[in-house]
């Protein structure tokens, strides 16, 4: 059985929350010295040689075994390489408090690929959770969703939005892969993504130099503290108070991404992004209605 949340849990999940959400606005600072692949692939490079290091430490390694790893390219494709090059190169024109409302999404996506690809079956409440968090998507975009002339931001938008489809994808992958340490699933879907990314970038962006102001700095942060330190904050999130507490991130990160957005990039914020949070965070509410309550009631018997 699953501990309740102790109060190093909830400062954990707290600790998520902002890494992530923040996560947005320092990809934002790393692209006006970087182009979007390199930033792309020095998050990923960076973050798996991080945990591959860390779990050499620790006595571990990556999975073996040519079964295994044909579970876990795709993964690693769909989880790292993919996403991290549409939302770099989607927040060279879109604020990045857009790429963080779009984030919120994310179990919107899951929750349909669940009901075809798993055992797990939608509601009518969790269809209706899904809907109404959708049309939320859709007031997020605005009007010019179908509008890809040149100039527009439909497809930047879009990108964003597909980097979220990429992670449900990809979780719903990591459902149906075999049993496998967290940490070290972690680590094998970063070193599929740098392998994906490294040439890409070298190939379209040339071999990148630290730059000596704050754009090298949040290359060095997206490597090691979103990437890698928040892998390690989750798992012991997960193995100590549970998934269904771990959901508490996915309100938490596009709230801060508009905080930051906002506060340090003075990103201008639209009436519709504040509406379509709204509609996206009200739509999770009610599909994830049974995992909320449940761990509403857990708190309340902790007390």
């Amino acid at each position: 059985m699953t501990a309740q949340p102790t109060p190093l849990n909830w400062l954990s999940i707290f600790t998520l929350g902002l890494i992530w959400g923040g996560t947005f606005m320092v990809v934002s600072i790393a692209l006006e010295g970087y182009g979007p692949l390199t930033v792309a692939c020095a998050r990923t490079t960076l973050g798996a040689v991080t945990l591959v290091l860390l779990l050499h430490a620790m006595g571990r390694h990556l999975p073996r075994g040519h079964r295994m790893w044909a579970h876990l390219v795709p993964m690693g494709v769909l989880n790292t390489a993919l996403p991290f090059a549409l939302l770099s190169w989607g927040q060279q024109y879109v604020p990045s408090a857009f790429a963080g409302i779009s984030m919120a999404a994310l179990p919107l996506f899951v929750l349909p690929l669940a009901h075809f690809f798993t055992d797990d079956r939608m509601s009518a409440r969790k269809a209706f959770g899904v809907v109404f968090g959708f049309i939320g998507a859709a007031v997020l975009i605005g009007p010019a969703a179908f509008d890809v002339s040149s100039g527009t931001l439909a497809l930047p938008e879009l990108a964003c939005l597909a980097a979220s489809f990429s992670y449900a994808l990809a979780a719903i992958l990591t459902r149906r892969c075999p049993p496998l340490d967290s940490l070290a699933l972690a680590a094998s879907g970063l070193v599929v993504g740098a392998i994906c990314l490294i040439p890409a970038m070298l190939l379209l962006e040339g071999v990148p130099t630290l730059n000596a102001d704050r754009t090298g700095v949040a290359i060095l942060f997206l490597g090691l503290v979103p990437t890698a330190l928040a892998a390690l904050l989750r798992v012991q999130v997960i193995r100590s108070a549970g998934p269904v507490f771990m959901t508490l991130v996915n309100y938490q990160v596009p709230v801060w991404s508009m905080f930051f957005g906002a506060w340090v990039l003075s990103e201008v914020l639209p009436l519709r992004f504040f509406v379509a949070l709204l509609l996206i965070l009200g739509g999770l509410a009610i599909s994830q209605w049974n995992s909320l309550r449940t761990l509403l009631g857990a708190v309340r018997f902790s007390r």
